[in-house]
């Protein structure tokens, strides 16, 4: 059915087209693997599809076990303006951030 969840859907495919096309494209070798993860891990494809495979295996037990993802935790629990949504944000972020600086530390 054409309802708001399809619609979204679809506006965010599109808005991916266009993002791309006003961008102007990937380079190709960026296509196959980006060139930072090349400079940080090197250039074998089983590392990262490893990789994502643990990473998005701890994730989904992370929203298992919490109840929820955590991307709804947080815009959910700010909106509603409970404590707890504002400290997993702020948690989120410490955690994110000096480790995708520590994980991304060479450059591209």
């Amino acid at each position: 059915p054409v309802n708001y969840s399809f619609i979204f859907a679809i506006a965010m495919i599109g808005g991916a087209f266009l993002s791309g096309i006003l961008r102007g494209g990937v380079a190709k070798a960026e296509r196959a693997m980006p060139q930072i993860w090349r400079a940080n891990f090197g250039d074998s494809p089983w590392k990262r599809y490893a990789a994502a495979f643990v990473a998005g295996f701890v994730v989904l037990y992370g929203a298992r076990m919490a109840g929820g993802c955590t991307s709804g935790h947080m815009m959910s629990g700010m909106m509603q303006t409970a404590v707890s949504g504002y400290i997993f944000a702020a948690g989120a972020f410490l955690a994110g951030i000096p480790t995708a600086i520590y994980l991304y530390s060479k450059e591209a």
